[in-house]
């Protein structure tokens, strides 16, 4: 059986691409961000996973408002990004793993999550950001399996549902057929607000007690609705729904390993945790 090795949770806001473009790593506005990941890398380069699970959430590249599900899984066997407007340059593809993606889509829809499954699929910012974030060279050392939750259009999956759909995944991996170390990773936010009347919205006290909950109390922030956790975390910070599926999949206990919090990158806060069953 796959070993599930742990999970990785970090933001994915598209100036890390800016910044990382004109190498702006080390400087002072960005490095308490980008100095966060040395922790990570050494984990990566001495747990070495051959496989990584990623949820994040699409911006527009893949699926637009006219058809956007509440959950997909891509099955192809790459995936490519493109340039969505911010003038980033384009990353190399990712190899997928299509035995363990359909391996998920089957658990799934056996739990009864009905799942878009995407035998071709392009990754936006959101996916190609992190992987960059993890493997500064970018010559990813890893198959990828996307797994897309709708953040975008109301009306959005309940944190519950999310952290439901992480379990089912975490099973799915223990269970496939292979001796495989696959790891986990959820991008998005922490809290930000991107327009209206409350634009700029940052709530620190909320990011760093839902931080605190994935280890302590993971399923504490499913007991809010997804109109409470946008009060509480901004429009944008609901992309915290990424980083529920992502800790559900590790099982009932986690320790974490490394945690970051920094803010603003760009409007956002910026949170990053390592984590093992």
């Amino acid at each position: 059986m796959a070993n599930l090795v742990g999970a990785i949770t970090t933001s994915h806001v598209p100036a890390i691409g800016r910044a990382i473009a004109r190498n702006l790593q080390q400087e002072p506005y960005w490095r308490p961000f980008f100095d966060a990941f040395a922790p990570v890398h050494r984990w990566l380069a001495e747990t070495r996973p051959e496989v990584l699970v990623v949820f994040y959430n699409d911006h527009g590249l893949n699926f637009f408002l006219d058809k956007m599900p509440t959950f997909a899984v891509g099955a192809a066997p790459v995936y490519s990004g493109a340039d969505e407007g911010w003038g980033l340059p384009v990353m190399a593809s990712f190899e997928g793993e299509q035995a363990l993606s359909w391996q998920l889509i089957d658990a799934l829809v056996q739990d009864e999550f009905d799942i878009t499954s995407c035998q071709e699929m392009q990754v936006d910012h959101a996916f190609t950001l992190p992987m960059a974030l993890l493997w500064p060279d970018q010559a990813w050392p890893v198959k990828v399996v996307p797994v897309c939750i709708n953040t975008v259009q109301f009306p959005l999956p309940s944190a519950r549902r999310c952290y439901a759909l992480g379990e089912s995944v975490g099973r799915a991996i223990r269970n496939w057929d292979s001796d495989a170390r696959v790891a986990v990773m959820g991008t998005g936010g922490l809290s930000h607000q991107l327009d209206g009347q409350r634009a700029g919205f940052i709530n620190k006290d909320f990011d760093l007690r839902f931080m605190d909950s994935l280890v302590d109390d993971p399923k504490w922030a499913t007991r809010f609705s997804t109109h409470e956790l946008v009060e509480k975390a901004g429009t944008q910070g609901v992309e915290l729904l990424m980083w529920l599926a992502t800790r559900g999949a590790l099982g009932s206990s986690a320790r974490c390993l490394h945690r970051n919090y920094h803010l603003p990158i760009s409007n956002t806060a910026s949170g990053l945790m390592l984590l093992e069953p």
